[in-house]
């Protein structure tokens, strides 16, 4: 599904109008990037969560030569899916 798609959707759903939907959208993903770039963790119950990870520096190998080479350390962002997410997606454990 695409944003526009998803917007689509969601004009259906609520009644606001597409332009309204938009910004709302926008804003959301928005206000989630400012937040886990400062290091906050967010989370949305029934979907997930992202959080800022910082990976240590490691030794790792060149595939293609199986030289080894130190990879340096870094930040990541995590998502975390809601349990209640997987279970609706995927069902429950028979």
């Amino acid at each position: 599904m695409t944003k526009t798609q998803l917007v689509g959707k969601l004009v259906e759903e609520t009644g606001l109008s597409r332009k309204q939907t938009e910004e709302v959208l926008t804003t959301l993903v928005d206000t989630i990037r400012k937040a886990v770039k400062k290091g906050d963790t967010v989370k949305i119950p029934d979907l997930g969560g992202w959080r800022l990870r910082s990976m240590k520096a490691r030794m790792g190998r060149n595939p293609q030569t199986g030289e080894a080479i130190k990879i340096p350390a870094r930040k990541k962002v995590g998502f975390t899916v809601a349990k209640s997410f997987k279970q609706a997606v995927l069902g429950g454990k028979k």
